[in-house]
Order: C-alpha cells, then sequence, then structure tokens
C-alpha cells in the first residue's frame, strides 16, 4: 500500500473516532455531573446525553447532528516520511469521512454561501508544529457551531488584575446561557496576542477533563472560575442545574507590557477529540 493510502485511512478512522466516539474522561465528567446533580429537569438532560453518547458509539453514528469543522492539531516530526503526502490525505479523509460516516456538509464560502461539503478554502483548519524525532502526531477536534459562536477575545488594560478576568468570563457564561449546549468545558488563552490568544484557547480544549496547569497560579484560577461557573445556576442545556461546566482549561504565553488579550473558546458538552501516533515504521499508537 502507498503510504498516501495508509495515511488517508489511518486519517478517515481517526474522523470516525472523533465523531462516534466520546473520550472516556469526557464520559466520567458526564456520569458524576449526573450523579452530584440535584435538579430532576438537569438529570434528565444527563441522563438523555449519557444515552446518546452509549448509542453513537454502538451504533458507530455521529454523536451529534452538528457534526462540526474539523481542525486539525499535527505535531510533525521534522524527519517524519509523512510531512510532505500529510496535507492532501486530510483532505482526501475528509471527502471520504463526509460521504461514508457520514457527516453533515458545514463547509460554505463566506461571500457565496456556497456549500464545499467540508472541504474549502483553508478548511479543515490545520495548525503545524515542527517537533524532533520521526513521529508524526496527529489530534482532530471537531468544533460545533453552537459552542463556536460564543467564543470571544477581549483585550483588557495592562493594569487590570485577575478578578476582571474572572468576572470577563463567567460574565460571557451568563450572557451564552444556554447557546452553548452546557456542560461547557472552557477553553481561556491569556497573553502574547490577539491570534496567539484565540489559538490557546481552542488548543486548551484538548486536554483532558481534570488535567491542570502546570503552573500553580494558573491550575488555582481554573479552579476558581470553574467554581464561580457552577454558581451561576445556568445547568445542563441551560435548563437550571448544579453543573454548567465540566471544567475550565487555561493556556498562556508572555504578553507585549502594553496588551493583555484574554480569549475564550466554548466547547459544548461533546467534547469530541480523537489522537493517533504515526510512527516512521507505519506503526500506528491510537491515543
Amino acid at each position: 500500500m502507498q503510504k498516501e493510502d495508509f495515511l488517508r485511512d489511518v486519517l478517515v478512522e481517526l474522523i470516525k473516532k472523533s465523531e462516534t466516539v466520546l473520550p472516556d474522561d469526557v464520559i466520567t465528567a458526564l456520569e458524576k455531573s449526573f450523579k452530584k446533580e440535584t435538579n430532576e429537569i438537569a438529570r434528565l438532560q444527563l441522563k438523555t446525553i449519557l444515552d446518546n453518547v452509549k448509542l453513537a458509539r454502538e451504533e458507530g453514528l455521529p454523536i451529534c447532528q452538528d457534526t462540526g469543522t474539523l481542525i486539525f492539531f499535527i505535531d510533525m516530526g521534522v524527519d517524519s516520511p509523512y510531512r510532505h503526502v500529510l496535507k492532501a490525505a486530510i483532505h482526501e479523509a475528509v471527502e471520504i469521512s463526509t460521504r461514508e460516516i457520514p457527516l453533515r456538509p458545514n463547509c460554505v464560502d463566506p461571500f457565496t454561501g456556497k456549500n464545499t461539503g467540508n472541504t474549502g478554502e483553508r478548511i479543515p483548519w490545520i495548525e503545524w508544529n515542527l517537533v524532533e524525532g520521526s513521529d508524526c502526531r496527529i489530534t482532530v477536534l471537531p468544533k460545533g457551531a453552537g459552542s463556536e459562536n460564543c467564543s470571544t477575545l477581549r483585550m483588557f488594560n495592562p493594569s487590570d488584575g485577575i478578578d476582571k478576568i474572572e468576572n470577563f468570563v463567567v460574565n460571557h457564561v451568563i450572557e451564552c446561557g444556554g447557546k452553548p449546549c452546557p456542560p461547557v468545558v472552557l477553553g481561556i488563552g491569556i497573553g502574547g496576542g490577539a491570534d496567539i490568544a484565540m489559538k490557546l484557547a481552542k488548543k486548551s480544549l484538548l486536554r483532558r477533563i481534570g488535567e491542570r496547569n502546570p503552573n500553580k497560579v494558573v491550575a488555582d484560577l481554573e479552579e476558581k472560575i470553574l467554581r464561580r461557573v457552577n454558581e451561576t445556576w445556568i445547568g445542563p442545556m441551560g435548563l437550571g442545574g448544579n453543573v454548567t461546566a465540566l471544567d475550565v482549561h487555561i493556556e498562556y504565553a508572555s504578553r507585549h507590557p502594553a496588551s493583555f488579550p484574554v480569549a475564550i473558546s466554548v466547547q459544548c458538552w461533546a467534547n469530541r477529540r480523537a489522537c493517533v501516533v504515526i510512527r516512521e515504521d507505519g506503526g500506528v499508537d491510537w491515543i
């Protein structure tokens, strides 16, 4: 088998896993939320979500009718034999997956409105990161529009304190209400520049539920924002309850002394993602 065909087949399987199998850490978080939820309407919503997740896995069907925009995060070893063919393989795999899984055609031209399936101008989006070695690590994040529409960016005054960032995040969650299909996962990017903060916010969604930032100050902020968000009583699907967010993840970068960007990338309860490592010898490790 040609390496292009091999790579395409692995990518099709990766996309299918991301769309039909919710990661175990997300399922565990939803189950814990169901057990501690006291609002009966919220419990019904969470039970329906868990039943849906189980059925999708058993039937090999998409978890949600909005199969999202596919975003690929690539850690490409500089010595990987796949570095020259991966982009084309991704596009081909997305087109095959759209037909066979199937995926809802979610790509339209922003000026004409013409639907082009799930590929188009710069879509699927690919984030490249060159690393040492010959392995290629590929993570796909299907991002639905309901949650994406609640993502935002604010440029703070450099003299503003962390308390203002906390209030900004919590107030934004309150403003969004049930639109992003809570319980959500909040990705927050702090510092860098406007574009860097947004990228950090989205990339933080790849972390496992419960995984804290190694910086204790940041980890404490994650916990505090999570607690405050869950005190809003927005609850599952915005119908009230103890659990509005499954987790809060923060990533940060050093910033210019005159600029203080803070970005929020909101993910719905279906925090879909899948990862695979392809070794130089053709070995495949599913993460």
